[in-house]
Parts: C-alpha cells; structure tokens; sequence
C-alpha cells in the first residue's frame, strides 16, 4: 500500500493505492485562504496539518486495516508559496500562496538582475518565491531576520512529518534560487534576496526517499513508523506523473483553479522571453515546460458568485453543441496573468457588453476567454521550442464537455478525455512513494491511463474562434493602456 498527500489551495487530499495502483480509497478536508489586502493570498501552515490529519482519518474510517500496511508516501502541494520557520521550527508569519502579487515591484527588480533569466530559465514571476522574501526583507524587516529557513507548502507537511527540511526539484525550481540547467540552489541567487544555503532545504529527486515517518505522527495517523517519504513533486509535476505526462512532448492541459498547458521534455529548454516555465520534471534526467494561467475555472467560480447559480449551471445552460463566438469578450486577468504578458497588474475584463447579453452571453465569454489563454500559452511553447500533437484534458472545468470542444477548436489539437478515474496529483505523489519505497523504474510506474474519448476541433467553427482570438489578443493591450 502506498499513500499520496496532495496539499492543494482549497483542500488536502490522501489517496491510497496498492501495489498494482489501484485507487483504494480517497478522502479530503478543506483549506481557505485569507486575503487581508487586494492581491495578497495567504494560508495559516498549521492548517495544512490539521486538514491532513482529519484527511487521513476519514480515510482510516473505511482503511484502516490498510493505511497498517503503507509501505511509503508520497508529497505533492501547490507551489511557490513562501513558508518561513524561525531557528526552533516554528512559524513565523503566514505562507504567501502562489497567487499572491504584493512582490511585483521585488520581482521586476530581480528579473531585471541577468543572473536569475540564465540560471533559472525563468521570468521572476511575482508568485515565485525570492521576491516574497525580498517583499519581507523591505516591509517585515524583524520577521525576515527571524527566518531560519524557507520551505515549499508541501516540504513544511514534510517537516512535519519526519522532521527534516527536505525539498526536491520540481518545486523546488520554482523558486527563482534553483539553477535549473544544474538541479542544484545558486549561492548568487540566494544572496541577491539576502539569503545563503543554510536557509534552504536539502535536495532530492522527486524519485528518491526524503525522510521517513516519525513514530509519534505514525501513530497519530495509523501508519507504520519509519517508512520512507519520497521526495514528491510540485501540483503540476504531480499531476504529470499520475497521467503519464513523463515521455517528451507528452502534455496535458489542467482546467483547474489556474490553468496550465504542461509539456513534458528530456532536455531542459528554456525561453524566459515567452513567459514559460522551464521547470525540472519530478522524475530524474528530466524536464518540462508549462504555461500558466492564474485564473481558468477560477473565472467560472467567480461568475457564479456574482451570478449565484452554480459553475455546474452555467454551463448546462450553454447547450452540448459548440456555438460560434458570441459578441461579449472576456479577459480572464482576475489575479493578473503569467503567460504570456507577466503582468501582475492587469485585471480581468468583459468587453462588447449590450443590452442583449445575458448570463449565457457571460459564460460563453468565460469559456471562450479560459480557453483563447490556453491558445496564448500553446503559441509561447513553440516560441520555446517545443511543438504538441494532441493534448490530455484534466481538471474540473474538463468535465465540461462544451469547455473541452470550445478548447480543441481554439487550440486546433485533438484533447483526449482520460477513462475514469483519478490520475490527478494525489495519485502522482502515491506512485512517487510507490517508487521511492520499492526502489522502481519511474517509467514503467508512471504510465497514462487509457482513452475514453477524444475531441476534435470544429472545423466548420474553427475560422470563427480565430478571428475571435485576434480580436481578444487586441484587448489586452488596448486594456494596459487605459490601466497604466
């Protein structure tokens, strides 16, 4: 038996497989996030603790018998969030999420530093982690003397778990301190953010054991002490792992909370210039590049709150046949946006509005905007060299069949539709435990699941969506200029 913990925004999930990944059983508890000031994005540390422990004991309530029998675990969590601990492990202010944007001004400041574009690979995106402790530094200035190290969310659930500061490289390049060509931390890169190697976690692959279970939290939970914790991966990586997504240019497209087109690589390919993320893979010797879009069925849930009528309502109320592009255009910046404009500023927009349109005017324009970013992303890929074929649909907004078709045409790829089932990051992080506790081959372990059904673009509507997309790419610019 084999357990995955996915710390994600909004919950903690645990999952449980056995030794032919079978999805025994799942359970999760949820998260809230504070926002005290417009743009900021917070999380209590401790309340990832506690919603793991009742996580796991609504798991134990149906497996007990089985959680007995876990031979290792697997970590994945939610990115760049800024997790300080004083020199006695404790917590010294709440965790900056990734979504969060208050460190636009320390992130330009370091980007416009060369060393970070060719060590990292990567824009420093307001989100990523150096320049929240940066924003510290200048605003918090006796909290970030306090800091003795700077863990990822997940890596602090590992602290947590077996005592030790332990991190790995997925998540870890997502920190603007990682040379990720070299998969190790840069001394000059940390110094620029007043920090040095002391305050970083030691470092794994995602593959390979990174800790072990304490027996006091063993107990806690209905685990066997001491076995092994594997080094996890970032959400996204996670999520790569658990659908296959390991082969080059193997890539799916996350209609999640944020949105991400993830493209797998066996070679490490950066493009900063195109505002995408080349990242280190969870799996050793390899890499991957994403695009990134802060708000995809965020936007939905969004609309729902102003509307109050449920996302699943909305989009009902949008048929099962794709229609053309309405007239109303919508901008999906609610928390600004990374690919491909790197702009934390920029805020959402519905544009063409008349008295005509509707609620379903707004949702097509939701739909049709989440899925013209998405096309946004594909083209900075190949600006970053990589070219895709077809891609793999998962999250929430992909159980909208109108969203997926409305995605394939504004792409013009194929979007495969994985059979039932649960290949999200909870159950990557149980196959990486899996293989840091039976010493496996990555490869024959992360496998894609099988194919239920394919969506192909709609040729006959495919003119319409692109023309559609030029006017939106119109907006953006039109919109920073009456912003700036």
């Amino acid at each position: 038996m084999y357990l995955g913990l996915d710390l994600g925004t909004s919950s903690v999930k645990a999952l449980l497989i056995d030794g032919d990944q079978r999805i025994l059983g799942s359970a999760s508890a949820p998260l809230t996030v504070e926002r005290p000031h417009p743009g900021w994005s917070e999380q209590a540390p401790d309340s990832w603790i506690s919603a793991t422990r009742a996580a796991v004991a609504e798991l134990a309530k149906t497996h007990s018998g089985e959680l007995a029998k876990v031979r290792g675990i697997g970590l994945s969590g939610h990115m760049h969030g800024a997790t300080t601990i004083d020199k006695d492990g404790k917590v010294i202010r709440p965790c900056i999420l990734w979504n969060d944007t208050r460190s636009y001004h320390e992130a330009a400041e370091l980007d416009a530093d060369p060393q970070f574009r060719r060590l990292t690979g990567n824009i420093v995106f307001p989100g990523f982690t150096a320049p929240k402790l940066k924003w510290m530094a200048a605003n918090e200035p006796e909290a970030f003397a306090r800091v003795a190290k700077v863990l990822l969310p997940k890596d602090y659930l590992r602290l947590w778990l077996s005592g030790e500061a332990i991190s790995e490289m997925s998540d870890s390049a997502g920190t603007s301190w990682l040379d990720v060509g070299k998969r190790a931390w840069d001394d000059g890169l940390l110094a620029a953010t007043g920090l040095n190697r002391s305050h970083m976690p030691a470092l794994v692959e995602g593959t390979e054991r990174a800790g072990a279970l304490r027996p006091e939290v063993a107990s806690e939970l209905g685990l066997p002490a001491g076995i092994p914790i594997a080094g996890g991966a970032g959400d996204n990586a996670a999520s790569a792992c658990g659908m296959g997504t390991v082969g080059d240019n193997h890539a799916f497209a996350s209609l999640g909370t944020s949105g991400v087109l993830f493209a797998a690589n066996n070679r490490y390919l950066p493009n900063p210039d195109s505002a995408v993320h080349a990242f280190c893979h969870a799996l050793p010797g390899t890499w991957h590049q994403m695009g990134v879009i802060l708000s995809a069925t965020d936007s939905l849930n969004w609309l729902s709150r102003v509307t109050s009528a449920s996302p699943a309502v909305l989009t009902s109320e949008l048929g099962d046949d794709l229609k053309a592009p309405g007239s109303v255009l919508f901008l999906p910046y609610l928390s600004g946006e990374r690919t491909p404009h790197n702009d934390a500023a920029i805020r959402g927009c519905f544009a063409g509005l008349g008295h005509e349109s509707d609620r379903q005017a707004l949702t097509r324009a939701v739909v049709e905007g989440v899925a013209f970013a998405f096309r946004d992303s594909l083209a900075a890929l190949a600006q970053a060299g990589t070219t895709l074929s077809r891609v793999t649909a998962i999250g929430g907004g992909s159980k909208s069949g109108y969203w997926i078709e409305a995605l394939a045409t504004v792409l013009g790829l194929p979007v495969d539709i994985p059979e039932g089932g649960d290949f999200g990051a909870a159950f990557g992080a149980a196959r990486l435990g899996l293989i840091a506790a039976e010493n496996a081959d990555p490869f024959s372990v992360c496998t894609a699941p099988a194919t239920e059904k394919t969506i192909h673009p709609n040729r006959d509507l495919a003119a319409a969506f692109d023309e559609a997309y030029q006017r939106y790419r119109a907006l953006y610019p039109a919109i920073k200029g009456a912003m700036s």
